[in-house]
């Protein structure tokens, strides 16, 4: 087998340029890629919990519970112990983490014009790369 011939190695490879290519459009606002898809979730829901949070994201709480810290430390959102469960951590976001959404809303959306040229490109990028994710967790018992 050779390097470039594997479909794992591609899509790793492919992560990381994106990562890359998305670094000097979040560091405006200091935020890392990862931070980034934690406040997409927030702004499309609004509050959730650290399980649920990971649970969209495909991160543990190990991973998700520093990157938190430093959003929180950043003003950008909220944690707080649930009142109906204690063992539950409910995110919200803050006003400061709100109105980045206006600032932040056409970053994926430039980027991936930019990228995939046309808006087909693009679905047809998408709806394979979620068949891909949806069988891989499926033979690895997570779906």
């Amino acid at each position: 087998m050779e390097l470039e011939n594997m479909l794992c190695f591609s899509i790793y490879a492919a992560s990381r340029e994106l990562t890359k290519l998305y670094r000097p459009l979040l560091e405006k606002f200091g935020l890392t890629y990862p931070q980034y898809l934690v406040m997409v979730v927030l702004w499309e829901y609004g509050h959730t919990t650290v399980s649920a949070l990971g649970d969209k994201l495909l991160l543990d709480s190990g991973t998700l519970t520093p990157l938190l810290k430093r959003l929180q430390d950043a003003g950008l959102i909220d944690r707080k112990r649930s009142t109906d469960d204690e063992r539950k951590v409910e995110i919200a976001l803050t006003e400061k983490g709100a109105s980045l959404e206006a600032q932040l809303s056409n970053v994926s959306r430039d980027l991936f014009v930019d990228l995939c040229k046309t808006e087909k490109n693009y679905l047809d990028t998408l709806s394979s790369v979620k068949t891909l994710l949806k069988d891989a967790q499926a033979l690895s018992g997570r779906v």
